[in-house]
């Protein structure tokens, strides 16, 4: 067997994996609805939202894209399973996607100000914890910087004040994709995070399709994919950091891809007060860290004050 062929054979196996992985972990959710974590939703505004636990403190989470689609379906409960620690650890977690129908020109701070309007109306104008996530992490920075009073404590999560070129191209390709029902493409350009590079590209087409089911039933409106998407491709906040009144946490991968650890620093010498914690890996790894919710109690209750690194 030539190398070529090696590799592509090694990629089916790999992408087949992740995939099935995937498919299993929906399931699993789907097939324990009963032992799912319980929860209550609602529509504000445009803005879909589910609620956990019944805390005293407050936990805002926004969520990742472009395209937000957690709060209905196996979205939710996938959501939900994932928010579950900090729901056991205490808080109400609030988590909400971004509004539907966005006009063109839909800006990341336009966003924030959306959530702003959702804190005022649901959570009585002030969110103990805002958790940004990747995407929503883009947003958490203006809604921090724009709306100081709304927030008490910022969480990034696998994000940061800009992104690598490469990543605000992959993103904008991925939404226009989905955008224009072009699912093999978008499974195509999903494949890049993993598989980037020339080499990879035909056998990226010839798995396209199998990955590019995973989005064949979003909810998202098509519309709301481009802005999305041309929004993150416009976004840079770094010259807002310095508003930011409230103390930050960047929960960071090693090895992201879209936020490395040179912007992570930048970002964090731009912000008054700013704890960095490190996990061994990329954008998923870092997105969906086991350690996050420990890590975030840690730092709330004061007992971090220094960067470190997580295994």
């Amino acid at each position: 067997m030539a190398v070529s062929s090696r590799r592509t054979a090694l990629l089916a196996l790999v992408a087949l994996g992740a995939l099935g992985a995937a498919v299993a972990a929906r399931r699993l959710v789907r097939g324990r609805r009963d032992a799912s974590v319980a929860m209550s939703r609602g529509v504000f505004d445009g803005m879909g939202y589910t609620v956990l636990g019944t805390g005293p403190t407050t936990l805002l989470h926004l969520p990742g894209g472009p395209g937000s689609d957690t709060t209905s379906g196996s979205g939710a409960r996938f959501t939900a399973r994932q928010l579950a620690p900090f729901a056991a650890a205490g808080y109400t977690v609030w988590n909400v996607d971004r509004r539907r129908d966005m006009p063109a020109g839909h800006s990341i701070a336009d966003m924030a100000d959306d959530h702003a309007a959702f804190i005022r109306a649901k959570l009585g104008g002030r969110a103990d914890v805002v958790l940004g996530r990747s995407y929503g992490g883009l947003v958490a920075l203006y809604l921090a910087a724009d709306h100081p009073d709304l927030v008490g404590r910022l969480v990034l999560t696998a994000s940061a004040a800009t992104i690598t070129p490469w990543g605000k191209d992959v993103d904008l390709r991925w939404a226009r994709a989905r955008a224009e029902h072009r699912y093999a493409d978008a499974g195509a350009i999903m494949l890049e995070y993993p598989l980037p590079g020339r080499a990879w590209a035909p056998a990226r087409r010839r798995l396209g399709p199998l990955v590019g089911r995973m989005f064949a039933d979003s909810a998202v409106p098509d519309g709301d994919l481009v802005v999305e998407g041309e929004a993150e491709a416009a976004f840079d906040a770094r010259d807002v950091l310095g508003r930011i009144q409230a103390p930050v946490l960047v929960l960071s991968g090693t090895k992201d891809r879209f936020f490395p650890p040179t912007i992570v620093e930048e970002t964090a010498a731009l912000i008054p007060d700013c704890t960095v914690v490190r996990y061994p890996g990329g954008h998923l790894r870092a997105s969906m860290n086991g350690h996050a919710a420990d890590d975030v109690a840690t730092w709330v209750s004061g007992r971090r004050t220094a960067d470190s690194t997580t295994p």
